[in-house]
């Protein structure tokens, strides 16, 4: 196949017969680009972080869990292409350098370039922008602070870069549907494909299993699965919308599952995860699936011309079991417009970035004072997100008291009986339930961030 794209401002064409070919080992092997580090090789650590700029707008990416078919038609500036091409430092260089935000260096060059699709982007909320990025010998007070002095100065011409005009991708090993239409009908002749969308999850396939993954379908130009949609009753999530755009969309609706989604990952995570990839892997532990089952969200599955929609708690059987068929996709997800009765509480070891042991979110709505349509769910509870039926009837029809979610707290023996690993006991995990939900009664406006500051969610 045949991938072009703009590297450091020129235009580059890479043949290749491997559609898992990462762009970091590009980089590396083939280009002897070598600011571009592996570290993690997980998207973790940020140390190979790149800007690239797409139609979509600017972000930053973890090049070692991204493929090249998916650059196909953007931009990719790596470390070498930050500075200006008669060598004029970029101002997030020159504040680092005046900022002393470099010891070893192994690290700086992944943080150079976060900062500077940052800075391309306007974003000045510094601490979430590299909280990808790890630093073990520098500490990150000098290069916040390079952040913040870097901030005001303006964008130097060099980085508003313009996609390129390419044509389709071309030659055999992968797919790049068009819209959801064209991977509809590729899909159910090719139902042992791998489908990627942003390979936050894939790209470990290949990383760290090394697995080929066969027939593989990029979904990038997708862009009706891209979608979001908002009318008086729902809003409509296409499948291909990054948890980013995610975050930004339900703050306004629904603030505190938007500052969970803070903790989801590290911007280069969120910026490549999609909402669909989040649910069709079916993971236990993922963090989109226990609000939304909270919301009521409903799942939309395509296969072929046929259309089918699932409560979302439905879509999950068995650990590594979903209700989806061969050749069936996730098109969208849809959230029931209501008022505001969202609690979500992320327990995990690290606050940024890090897998949750327990994720719980709690819809309580009430009428004329008690408790009506009460939805829990919860993830890291069960091999599957599921709801706290149990729980949610001893609060149903009762008023919002201490004793009432004492009793109900009682209950949640009776729906989970999680296993014991590296991230939490079993029985930890069951008293993180019971102070999740008792913690609703010490005020129901707490935010998530005030739950983690009372050591429930951190």
């Amino acid at each position: 196949m045949e991938i072009t794209f703009r590297l450091n401002g020129d235009d580059v064409t890479v043949a290749t017969d491997d559609p898992t070919l990462t762009l970091l080992d590009w980089l590396r092997e083939d280009r002897g680009l070598r600011g571009t580090k592996e570290g993690c090789n997980e998207g973790d650590c940020g140390a190979c972080s790149v800007v690239v700029t797409s139609r979509d707008g600017v972000r930053a990416l973890n090049a070692c869990i991204l493929f090249l078919p998916q650059l196909h038609g953007k931009v990719v500036r790596t470390v070498e292409g930050i500075a200006a091409p008669d060598g004029t430092l970029h101002p997030v260089q020159a504040a680092m350098v005046e900022r002393h935000g470099s010891q070893c260096g192994f690290c700086t060059p992944g943080f150079v370039t976060t900062m500077a699709a940052a800075h391309l982007a306007g974003a000045t909320d510094h601490a979430d922008q590299v909280a990808g990025n790890l630093c073990r010998c520098t500490g990150y007070a000098p290069i916040l602070a390079a952040c913040v002095d870097a901030a005001e100065a303006p964008v130097p011409d060099h980085m508003h870069d313009e996609p390129p005009a390419t044509p389709a991708m071309v030659g055999t090993g992968a797919f790049a549907p068009r819209d959801g239409n064209d991977l509809a009908e590729w899909y159910v002749d090719h139902p042992d494909a791998t489908l990627v969308a942003g390979a936050t999850d894939v790209g470990l396939w290949v990383t760290k299993q090394f697995r080929d993954l066969g027939d593989v379908a990029f979904l990038a130009g997708c862009e009706d699965l891209k979608v979001i949609e908002q009318d008086a009753d729902v809003i409509r999530i296409g499948a291909m919308v990054d948890m980013e755009r995610l975050r930004h969309a339900v703050a306004p609706l629904h603030p505190q599952f938007a500052e969970m989604l803070r903790r989801y990952g590290s911007v280069q995570v969120r910026n490549a995860a999609t909402v669909g990839g989040n649910i069709a892997n079916g993971s236990p532990i993922g963090d989109s699936p226990p609000p939304l089952i909270a919301l009521g969200a409903r799942l939309h599955l395509r296969r072929g011309g046929e259309r089918r929609d699932i409560a979302l708690e439905d879509f999950f059987l068995d650990y590594g079991r979903q209700d989806r068929r061969p050749g069936e996709f996730v098109e969208a997800v849809t959230i029931p417009r209501q008022p505001d009765r969202l609690h979500v509480a992320k327990l995990s070891k690290r606050f940024d970035q890090d897998i949750s042991a327990v994720c719980g979110a709690f819809n309580l709505p009430t009428t004329d004072g008690v408790l009506s349509g009460v939805r829990v769910a919860f993830g890291g509870m069960a091999g599957v997100p599921k709801r706290a039926r149990a729980v949610e009837s001893a609060l149903e029809g009762r008023a919002l008291t201490a004793d009432v979610l004492r009793a109900a707290a009682d209950r949640f023996a009776d729906d989970f009986q999680p296993l014991s690993d590296m991230r939490a006991s079993a029985a930890y995990r069951l008293a993180a339930c019971r102070g999740m939900l008792m913690r609703l009664g010490t005020g129901s406006a707490r935010s998530v961030m005030d739950l983690d500051a009372a050591g429930v969610a951190r």
